[in-house]
């Protein structure tokens, strides 16, 4: 075998499988077996009937491990990671120092009584007492089966899918995606190490296999073995995911997401609050070196074209620096994005661009949008007259708006959900997503059960 090739580890049903039967280009894996990636609905789940608290207490273990790493399997992970990824090793370390964080039990707590009201509702039957009807009424949050099509543009999501998976106390199939297929073993390993054999455990199955494969997604997606499919990432993997769907089995979907920044013109009150602005808006731009739903790549910002050119001279300048979720080099602008920044510079002569291809980061200060996807650490800022204009850019596939200052948030907030946005901050606190609240617009861990009444 080439030197080369890494292999990747699956965890089916809470145990190790290792090999190399089926090799993707500079990766392989174990051979696939379809039966042991589904648990028969004649039998409930390992963890139906585990009490939370138990679960939790297992969690909690689990955080501890992964930030310990006593057996070194979250450093071989960040190796192969760092090997096999695209992202520079300082992101990943960073990255991988913070996967244990979620396992805390105030954060899970809070998730539980925000999204489900309680953990009595997983635990048994919730009495209803004030129906209009009069009629009694039970509800119950029941273990969900799903299938998880991780994304791997950053290693929290695959922390944050083992972590809600558990809470559900569901039977879970992770498809491990090509860009990280290190992390989720890792965490499951740890799992297996706190908790051997334990329902909890043997509840979780994390295993690759080329995206769209009908063989295999033929077999597994179907609703005798799953209730839902969650799917993360592109609107590749979404598309893919939608064939299958039909009674029985739906969809909870991450979709891909692009987010804006809006900057009134308080910024430029002094040069002090100037340089706090850019420093903000360049943190949102470059998180995760702009790979994450929430970066920013659209800046509409409240002034004269004088005041935005200084402005964008700043941001591109904040853009060019290491921060432990960005790097202050990253990968080189791709041609085709060079060709269309060019193209554009060409053909509107009124355009200005700060910054180079080589990963330092691009400013591109345009009257209106561009049509093309800024990417790789590219931001395109808008002047306009009043951030109230900025809102009509918004739309359903806008995740995050940072405003700045804090203070104009109250006034923007509601026109941008009518829009479609999802989530407001402020300036620079698009990182970290707080567990518990809305993702994407929706309670995660709601959409992830079953709920059965019991009525009468």
């Amino acid at each position: 075998m080439n030197q080369a090739m890494i292999t990747v580890d699956h965890i089916v049903q809470g145990e190790r499988v290792s090999g190399a039967e089926q090799v993707y280009g500079r990766f392989a894996t174990p051979k696939l077996d379809l039966d042991r990636l589904v648990w028969p609905r004649s039998t409930p789940g390992p963890a139906f009937d585990t009490p939370l608290a138990e679960i939790i207490d297992v969690l909690v273990q689990l955080g501890a491990w992964l930030a310990a790493d006593p057996q070194g399997v979250v450093a071989e992970a960040l190796e192969h990671a760092v090997r096999a990824g695209s992202l520079p090793r300082p992101l990943m370390e960073f990255s991988y120092a913070n996967i244990g964080k979620p396992f805390d039990r105030r954060s899970i707590a809070f998730q539980v009584q925000r999204e489900l009201g309680g953990a009595d509702v997983l635990d048994g039957w919730r009495e209803i007492p004030d129906a209009p009807s009069g009629r009694p009424a039970r509800i119950r949050a029941f273990p969900p089966r799903l299938i998880h099509i991780v994304a791997g543009n950053a290693p929290g999501v695959s922390a944050q899918t083992v972590l809600r998976g558990a809470i559900t106390k569901g039977v879970h199939l992770l498809k491990l995606p090509s860009n990280d297929l290190f992390t989720a073993p890792a965490i499951l390993r740890g799992l297996a190490a706190v908790a051997p054999r334990h329902p909890l455990t043997r509840s979780f199955s994390a295993v690759y296999w080329r995206g769209g494969d009908a063989a295999v997604e033929g077999v597994l997606f179907r609703p005798q073995f799953f209730d839902k499919i969650v799917a993360w990432g592109g609107e590749a993997s979404i598309r893919s995911a939608i064939k299958y769907l039909g009674p029985g089995l739906e969809l909870v979907s991450f979709d891909p997401k692009t987010s804006i920044s809006l900057i009134g013109r308080e910024a430029f009150e002094s040069a002090e609050s100037l340089a706090a602005a850019a420093e903000r808006a360049a943190f949102d731009a470059t998180l995760m070196n702009q790979q994450a739903c929430a970066s920013s790549r659209f800046q509409f910002v409240e002034g004269s074209v004088d005041e935005v050119d200084r402005y964008c001279a700043l941001l591109q300048q904040r853009m060019n620096v290491d921060r432990p979720t960005a790097s202050a080099i990253g990968p080189a602008v791709p041609e085709a994005l060079r060709d269309e920044i060019d193209g554009l510079k060409m053909m509107a002569p009124e355009v200005r661009v700060w910054g180079g291809y080589g990963g330092e980061g691009v400013v591109i200060r345009s009257e209106t949008p561009v049509d093309f996807h800024p990417d790789g650490k590219i931001v395109n800022v808008v002047p306009v007259a009043d951030l109230a204009d900025a809102v009509a850019y918004a739309n359903v596939a806008t995740q995050t708006v940072g405003i700045w200052p804090p203070q104009r948030k109250a006034v923007l907030r509601d026109a941008l959900a009518s829009r479609g946005v999802q989530r407001v901050v402020n300036l620079g606190g698009t990182a970290g997503v707080e567990l518990g609240l809305p993702h994407d617009g929706f309670m995660p861990l709601q959409r992830f059960m079953r709920w059965v009444n019991d009525e009468g």
